[in-house]
Order: C-alpha cells, then structure tokens, then sequence
C-alpha cells in the first residue's frame, strides 16, 4: 500500500520560497499570478500487513515526529 503525505507551511507563515517564485514568474511574464505557497510530497511504500485505523495513526506519528514540523506545517494524508 502506498501513502502519500502533503505537507504546506500554515496559511500564517510566510513562505518565502513562495514570494520568491511569485515574483520570478511575474519578471517572466506570467501575469496574473497573486500567490504561490511551496509545499512538498511524500511517497511512502508501505507493507501489505498494513491497514486500518492504526495505519492512519502510525502515518500522523511519523508526520508528526519528523515528516512535517507540525508548529509552521499541515500536512494532509492520502491512503492508495
């Protein structure tokens, strides 16, 4: 089974990386553009031995403890 962990500074932060590449789209011409937020994906293969209700929470588990810093991010999980 795969999860996949989306994880996005919290609309509070400021997301520099973010600002950087709204502007550089706009030097290049791409109008129109009001906002970028930069984000990052995680795949992770899991074992067929894995399923339930307490995969969801060893998934936050991990989230919580090293994937997503959960003071500046949220994160969203997709199982499948």
């Amino acid at each position: 089974m795969k999860a996949t962990v989306i994880v996005r500074l919290k609309r509070e932060v400021l997301d520099v990386q973010g600002r950087a590449v709204e502007r550089a789209l706009g030097t290049l011409g791409f109008e129109g553009v009001r906002d970028v937020r930069i984000g990052k994906l995680i795949e992770i293969e899991l074992g067929d031995q894995a399923a339930g209700p307490e995969l969801e929470e060893r998934l936050r588990r991990m989230c919580d403890e090293l994937l997503a810093n959960p003071v500046t991010e949220d994160y969203e999980l997709r199982l499948g």
